[in-house]
């Protein structure tokens, strides 16, 4: 469908029973690896992977392969064009639109449509004909949930395509402009940073910028029937992130905080830490995320890049990111340099599956990011 294509459901489903576990190509195949297979001694874990082997057969593997492939091309095409849009239902209202660059969450009803970031700008075409698959109502809001391109790069395009909702003494007072466009959410430092003071070159253009900012912890909307709550996350991946709670439809669109494709992106330019992310980390699964009982599902959590997940998948996350956190913050404490923890390798037995030697964000970006986010002298 001349690049977009419209996922209707899960291709296919293959259960194995070993005690307890079940075992469903979509998945984490790490999850259930780490929980079920290393627990047992060595001989009998090898038997169990043949036995997946065996029983999954080669279509199975190459998928779980291609899907990690397309996990590892995601690394490399954050600030490039894509060639498709992937339109996944999530639950209730909400949908996401997956592209390599990064995820955008759409919350579609009779009172029109709700995005969360949109997308590179070169991509703002295939963005809106992936939504009028959703629903032809007019877009009404845009939340942006950092500063980064993937999320307000599509901005000008989108907007002015949709309409502002807006009284009618309001219009009356102002002209029919008044409705123009559709309104953009941001925390107040993502508008400090996309614009410039007077005289000065923006680094957006003014048809970009937020046009409602807010510097409180949250600000709380009702749309389409449902209570939307945009919770600032302070010093994560920067200093304006926020994580976007749909409650009635139980969807939480994360942004850089969590991702499936990686190592989170620190920017310390920008007022990022390592603390930041884990503190957003650790609101997702205490105050947000519940999960559906001896099950997948319960919240449903859309990552700023990669795959749909759940609560579980976060925890690995989580635990992943403090592991390393704690490891690096040890040789800081010990006088390491630098160089002398980068050489130590603390992200070694995470590498396979976040690492990265080329591309926007690298495995040893991200140890450098950690270290000066822990070290307050560098």
């Amino acid at each position: 469908m001349h690049g977009l294509d419209v996922i209707q459901g899960d291709e296919f489903l293959v259960a194995l029973r070993c005690g307890s576990a079940r075992f469903s190509p979509n998945r984490s195949l790490e999850r259930f690896m780490v929980k079920r297979i290393f627990v047992f001694p060595k001989p009998l874990g090898a038997i169990f992977v043949l036995a997946i082997t065996v029983v999954l057969g080669t279509a199975g593997l190459g998928k779980l392969s291609l899907a990690q492939e397309n996990q590892n091309g995601a690394r490399q095409s954050r600030n490039g064009d894509d060639s498709e849009i992937h339109v996944l239902p999530v639950q209730g209202n909400v949908y996401m639109l997956a592209a390599a660059s990064g995820n955008i969450t759409v919350q579609a009803g009779k009172e029109g449509i709700l995005l969360v970031d949109t997308g590179l700008a070169p991509m703002s075409d295939k963005i809106f004909a992936a939504i009028r698959t959703i629903s032809d109502k007019p877009i009404r809001y845009i939340i942006n949930t950092s500063v980064d391109a993937p999320s307000t790069g599509g901005n000008e395009s989108i907007a002015k395509r949709g309409s502002t909702i807006a009284g009618g003494n309001v219009v009356g007072t102002i002209g029919a402009s008044a409705g123009e466009g559709a309104t953009v959410i941001a925390f107040q430092t993502i508008l400090d940073r996309m614009s410039a003071p007077t005289g000065k070159k923006p680094p957006a253009p003014e048809g970009a910028w937020p046009t409602d900012t807010f510097t409180t912890n949250e600000k709380n909307l009702f749309f389409n029937g449902e209570a939307i709550q945009i919770l600032h996350q302070p010093a994560a991946h920067t200093d304006g992130d926020s994580l976007v709670f749909f409650r009635r439809s139980d969807v939480v669109s994360t942004g850089e905080i969590f991702t499936t494709t990686g190592y989170p992106v620190i920017d310390l330019e920008k007022g990022g830490s390592i603390q930041g992310i884990i503190d957003g980390l650790n609101r997702l699964v205490y105050q947000i995320t519940i999960p559906a009982d001896k099950e997948e599902g319960g919240t449903y959590v859309i990552p700023g890049h990669g795959r749909l997940c759940d609560q579980a998948d976060v925890i690995y996350y989580q635990e992943m990111v403090i592991i390393i956190r704690d490891r690096i913050q040890d040789m800081v404490k010990k006088g390491m340099t630098l160089e002398q923890v980068k050489a130590a390798h603390p992200t070694t037995d995470y590498d396979p599956r976040y690492g990265s030697n080329t591309g926007p964000w690298t495995t040893d970006m991200f140890v450098e990011a950690v270290y000066r986010s822990l070290n307050k002298k560098h």
